[in-house]
C-alpha cells in the first residue's frame, strides 16, 4: 500500500531512511545542547507524517507520539502500518494546541512546503509550551529563521523567532531523496525556547513594529513606522530611525517597541 502525493497539500515524501533518523535524532537528549537537555524526553508532536518514515523512528524513543495528519489516505495507511501510533486527522494550522498534550512538547516533522511559515507563527502562539522544535522545510525558508541581522534574508520570522528561541540551521537535503522530488534543495532546522520570560515591552506591539518595518523593508525607519509614531514625539530624532530594518538586532527591535510604547 502506497500514498500518492498531492500537490495541493504539498506533500513530497521522503524516502532516504538515513536522513529520517538525522531528523528524528534532533531532539534526542544526546544531540541536545546541555542547556535543552531538560527537554529531551517530553511527548512529541508530529506534522505532517505522510507514510511515517519519521514517525517509525520517533516510536522507537520511547516517548508520548502524536502524529498530525489532514491527508485522510495518509492516516489511513499510518493506522495500518503503525498502529501503536496515535494519529490525529486534522488540519494542525486550525486546531487548539492545548487539547493535544496538557503540558510541554517538542513538535517535529517534514513539514509541507506551503505552509511551512504559518506552522512556525503557529510555534509562536504556543512558546510556553513548545521548548524545542525541528524538522525539515524549504531551504530557503529554513536559512530565513536562522539568519542574522545584516542578511538580505533576515525578515519577519527571524526576528519574531528568535525573540524566543535559538535557531540552528543544521543540514541540506537534496531533491532527490523525494517521491516526488521537489523543484528545491530542503533544510534541517532545530529551535531550542531560550530563557527568555517576557520582552519587557508590548508583545503586540513588538509583532507590530516588526511586520511594519519589513513590510518596507527598503525604506528607513522612519518612513515605515511614521503611522505608529505620533507627530511630536523626540523619538523622531533617535538615530535608529535612520536604519532600514534588516540591520536592527532583536534586543534594537525590542528597543525600540519601548520606546514607541512611551512616546504614545
Amino acid at each position: 500500500m502506497q500514498v500518492k502525493a498531492k500537490k495541493a497539500l504539498g506533500q513530497h515524501f521522503l524516502n532516504d531512511l538515513n536522513i529520517a533518523q538525522k531528523i528524528a535524532d534532533t531532539i534526542e537528549p544526546t544531540e541536545l545542547p546541555e542547556n535543552a537537555k531538560e527537554w529531551g524526553r517530553i511527548p512529541v508532536v508530529e506534522v505532517g507524517p505522510g507514510m511515517g518514515v519519521l514517525s517509525q523512528f520517533l516510536i522507537k524513543t520511547g516517548r508520548e507520539v502524536k502524529a498530525i495528519e489532514l491527508d485522510s489516505e495518509s492516516v489511513e495507511f499510518l493506522k495500518r502500518v503503525f498502529p501503536d501510533l496515535n494519529v490525529i486527522e486534522g488540519d494542525f494550522l486550525k486546531m487548539n494546541l492545548d487539547d493535544i498534550f496538557p503540558g510541554e512538547f517538542a513538535l517535529i516533522g517534514n513539514y509541507p512546503y506551503n505552509i511551512s511559515s504559518q506552522i512556525f507563527f503557529k510555534v509562536l502562539d504556543y512558546k510556553t509550551k513548545i521548548p524545542v522544535v525541528a524538522g525539515m522545510l524549504q531551504k530557503e525558508v529554513a536559512q530565513r529563521i536562522c539568519s542574522k541581522p545584516g542578511s538580505k534574508i533576515y525578515g519577519i520570522l527571524s526576528v519574531l523567532l528568535q525573540a524566543w528561541y535559538d535557531c540552528s540551521y543544521l543540514f541540506d537535503v537534496p531533491p532527490g531523496v523525494f517521491n516526488p522530488p521537489p523543484k528545491v534543495t530542503s533544510g534541517v532546522i532545530r529551535l531550542i525556547r531560550n530563557r527568555r520570560k517576557e520582552l519587557g515591552c508590548d508583545e503586540k506591539l513588538f509583532k507590530t513594529v516588526v511586520k511594519t518595518s519589513f513590510g518596507q523593508r527598503r525604506k528607513t525607519l522612519k518612513n515605515s513606522l511614521a503611522t505608529l509614531i505620533p507627530m511630536n514625539s523626540p523619538l523622531w530624532q533617535d538615530p535608529m530611525l535612520t536604519r532600514r530594518p534588516e540591520t536592527l538586532s532583536v534586543e534594537e527591535f525590542i528597543l525600540l517597541t519601548k520606546s514607541i510604547e512611551t512616546s504614545r
